[in-house]
Formats: structure tokens, C-alpha cells, sequence
């Protein structure tokens, strides 16, 4: 199979709810999503053989997992889960999200056992990681901002595509790149960026 052809995105869609399953597959009927991935990766300096996760889910899956995992018990729109090591881009620390820090008497124990890196199977695509986003709040901000669910979809992919490859937005620089390269890659893939 053509590299650049592969399946990038792994689809999962857990909204129980009929209507909100309607709304979602009406809104992106026509989205290819691999090739607006392929897109956003290209834009954001990613040329190798990638795949993730995105699971769309309702705010309830989402909150918890808001919780257990960045301990904020509520909902969001976006969660990324990177499984790489070290991001992917090369970019100035600022823009990138770095190994978190641990305390000085864990540090002892982490460097005595340094799990061994995943290796990606030759041939086989890099698994960036897992993205999650809440359809009923994709509704909500988009409703609030005035354009479609699909623009406001594509808007949080790309979010969690950059954030996947080492972008991080916890610095107002960092910020600053992500909201602009987001805006990029839906300009490059024909997506409205007005009012976003």
C-alpha cells in the first residue's frame, strides 16, 4: 500500500445518543479525514508515515476523562494523548510540550528504571497517539461563534494533530503557533477561518 495513501486516522464514534450521531455524520459526510490529516501534518512539518486515534464522544466520556487524566471534572472540547517520547516537530521549547517534571525523590527511581523506547515496526506507520473530542460541545462553540460544527470540528483535529507531534499552547507563544498553524491548516484544506 502507498505510504501517503495509508489510513492516518483510526475513527471510533461512542455518542449513544441517535440524534447527536445523526448531527455528526450529517455535518462530516463529506470530510475525508485521512486527507485533512495527511494535510495538517504536512502543514505542521510531519512528512513520515503517521497514525492516531480519534474517538468522538459525548460530554459525560469526556469529562471523565477530563478528570482522571488532567484532573478537571469537566467538559472539554479537545483531548490529545501523545505517545511519542519526545515531539516530532523541531520548533524553539516554548512552542513544545516537554516531559512532565517530577519530584526530586522520584527522579532517583525514574532514572533507575527507564522503560525502553517504542519501536515502530519497519514498514509500519509512527502511532502518534489518541485524540478525543465532544461533539455536544463542538455544537455548543460553534453555535456560540457563529459557524458549522464541521468548521469547528476540523479546528479542534488540527488542535489535537499539533498537539500529537509536540505543540503545546501553555505558553502564550506557544498559543500564539498553535492558533496560527490551526488557522493554516484549515486555509490549506479550503476550510472557512473567519470567525474561528
Amino acid at each position: 500500500m502507498d505510504e501517503q495513501l495509508s489510513q492516518v486516522v483510526d475513527l471510533y464514534v461512542t455518542l449513544e445518543d441517535v440524534a447527536l450521531k445523526r448531527s455528526f455524520d450529517e455535518a462530516l459526510a463529506s470530510v475525508d479525514l485521512d486527507a485533512f490529516a495527511r494535510r495538517a501534518l504536512l502543514e505542521a512539518g510531519v512528512d513520515q508515515p503517521v497514525m492516531f486515534t480519534l474517538m468522538v464522544t459525548d460530554d459525560a466520556t469526556i469529562q471523565e476523562m477530563n478528570n482522571q487524566y488532567r484532573q478537571q471534572n469537566k467538559p472539554t472540547d479537545v483531548l490529545s494523548f501523545p505517545l511519542l517520547d519526545q515531539p516530532l516537530v523541531e520548533a524553539p521549547a516554548e512552542l513544545l510540550w516537554q516531559p512532565p517534571e517530577q519530584p526530586a525523590n522520584l527522579a532517583a527511581e525514574a532514572a533507575a528504571f527507564t522503560p525502553p523506547p517504542f519501536i515502530t515496526p519497519p514498514g509500519q506507520p509512527t502511532n502518534l497517539g489518541d485524540i478525543a473530542i465532544s461533539w455536544p460541545t463542538v455544537l455548543r462553540q460553534a453555535a456560540a461563534a457563529g459557524h458549522s460544527p464541521r468548521q469547528e470540528f476540523l479546528y479542534l483535529l488540527a488542535h489535537g494533530i499539533l498537539h500529537l507531534v509536540g505543540y503545546d499552547d501553555q505558553t502564550q507563544a506557544g498559543y500564539e503557533t498553535m492558533v496560527r498553524k490551526q488557522e493554516a491548516i484549515l486555509a490549506a484544506t479550503g476550510e472557512r477561518v473567519g470567525g474561528l
